[in-house]
């Protein structure tokens, strides 16, 4: 677990989202560290999806100011991947008929300088830039347990390893942080257990998380600090124990407590944010 003396990846300050009338996220303060994996929850509708699109580029801010490493992140999503933020969507996007090697190998070519010129003429250097992007690619999916799925379609693959595979191919372009939308949405209890296993492992090899979810048994056990949103605001962040029992988060979203246990969130389903 990293402490709050550890260096910010990401600095959201004053983040707010406004779509005509409608304000979907208001004034948002957030700080992700160093080895630190946050969650973030809510109830449907609350603006956690629209903040996350916010961070990545998706979404221009209304008012307010993302910061990675101190660098102020530009309104562009693949400017935001250069600069070392990956992130998965709550609904998975693969390419259906590509393998799971071309599909992380999509993810390499942010890390790759060679040129439309030298794929051309496919000269030394890139070849080895090819060689070199196939090695990584095949170390993740050792690391996702997808190295004797390489060949097959994406579409094929059972659905928990749809959701790795979009892991791996996230992490092909090297993040410095992760940012993962609802990654248990769908899985059965034990695919749960394997994903909180790999969040674990991508935080001990040097990448920080900050993960949407529904389930609060996945989210209390695996973060080292947790942030909710209500209704586009924050309404309170802290670690899972002061999280959980809080009393306005439990008015807000959860339920009643569950004494020396933490508790039962609902079951995962569509986000409503816009």
């Amino acid at each position: 677990m990293t402490t709050t003396t550890a260096a910010p990846v990401l600095t959201a300050t004053g983040v707010t989202m406004r779509f005509g009338g409608l304000t979907a996220v208001r004034a948002v303060d957030l700080t992700v560290r160093e080895g630190q994996i946050v969650g973030l929850i809510g109830p449907n509708g609350a603006g956690k999806t629209t903040f996350f699109n916010c961070l990545t580029g998706l979404y221009t801010p209304t008012e307010g100011t993302v910061t990675y490493r101190d660098t102020v992140l530009p309104p562009k999503p693949h400017l935001v991947t250069q600069a070392g933020i990956a992130r998965t969507f709550q609904n998975i996007r693969l390419f259906a008929n590509m393998t799971v090697l071309e599909n992380v190998l999509v993810g390499r070519h942010t890390r790759t300088k060679e040129g439309l010129l030298s794929a051309l003429l496919r000269g030394p250097a890139f070849r080895h830039a090819e060689k070199a992007s196939e090695e990584r690619a095949m170390e993740l999916l050792e690391f996702t347990g997808l190295a004797v799925k390489r060949d097959h379609l994406a579409r094929n693959l059972p659905y928990g390893e749809q959701r790795r595979l979009e892991i791996a191919r996230a992490l092909a372009s090297d993040p410095g942080l992760l940012l993962l939308d609802e990654p248990t949405a769908g899985m059965n209890p034990q695919e749960t257990r394997d994903t909180e296993r790999l969040v674990l492992a991508i935080r001990d090899q040097g990448t920080a998380v900050l993960v949407i979810e529904h389930d609060m048994r996945f989210i209390f056990n695996l973060c080292d600090h947790v942030a909710v949103l209500v209704q586009g605001e924050k309404l309170v962040e802290g670690t899972p124990e002061t999280v959980q029992r809080d009393e306005r988060v439990i008015a807000a979203y959860l339920g009643t407590p569950i004494e020396g246990a933490p508790i039962e969130g609902a079951p995962a389903e569509e986000e409503t944010d816009r």
